[in-house]
C-alpha cells in the first residue's frame, strides 16, 4: 500500500482519534498533520514493520502527548472552565457532551489512555505499546482516570449547582 493509500483510508479514523484526545478539531488537524508528515518521511520502514496502523496510532498519541508537554508550559489555560454546552432536548447528546468535557480535565497521558481503551477499544497490551509504557501503568492509568471522573461526577451530584451547603 502507499502511503497516499494510506492516508486516504486512514486520515479520517486517525483524525477522530486526534479529535477524541484533543478536545479540540483544529488541534487535531495539526496533530495529525504532523504526524502524517513524519510518517510519510519514513513510509518504506513504517509499511516494512508490518503494522503501519498502530505505528502511525502512537505516533498521533506522542504527537498529541508532546504538543500537550510542550504548550501547557507555555499556553495560559482560564482557571475556570467555560460552560460550553447548549441545553439539548437530547440528553444523550449533552450526556457525550458533558463526558468529553470531564475526560478533557484528565492528565495526558490518564486522558490517552482512557480514549485508546474504551474509543479505540485497544487491549491494555496495544495501549502500552501505544503508550510505551507496561501494560501496568496503563492499568494504573485507566483506574486513576475511572476514579477521577466517579469523584467528578459524584462531587457534581452532591452540590449540583456549585453551592455551598
Amino acid at each position: 500500500m502507499t502511503f497516499e493509500e494510506y492516508v486516504a483510508t486512514r486520515a479520517p479514523s486517525l483524525l477522530r482519534l486526534a479529535g477524541v484526545l484533543a478536545g479540540d478539531r483544529h488541534l487535531a488537524e495539526d496533530v495529525v498533520q504532523e504526524a502524517l508528515v513524519r510518517a510519510g518521511q519514513r513510509w518504506e520502514h513504517i509499511e516494512a514493520l508490518g503494522a503501519p496502523d498502530a505505528y502511525v496510532r502512537r505516533m498521533v498519541v506522542n504527537e498529541y502527548l508532546s504538543w500537550r508537554r510542550k504548550w501547557s508550559r507555555q499556553v495560559s489555560r482560564p482557571e475556570v472552565a467555560l460552560d460550553r454546552t447548549v441545553p439539548d432536548p437530547a440528553d444523550r447528546i449533552v450526556q457525550r457532551d458533558d463526558l468529553a468535557e470531564r475526560i478533557g480535565r484528565l492528565p495526558a497521558r490518564q486522558r490517552a489512555a482512557i480514549v485508546l481503551r474504551f474509543y479505540d477499544d485497544l487491549p491494555n497490551a496495544a495501549i502500552a505499546d501505544v503508550l510505551g509504557c507496561s501494560v501496568g501503568t496503563v492499568r494504573s492509568h485507566i483506574s486513576h482516570a475511572l476514579s477521577a471522573l466517579r469523584i467528578d461526577i459524584a462531587s457534581e451530584r452532591l452540590n449540583p449547582a456549585g453551592k455551598d451547603g
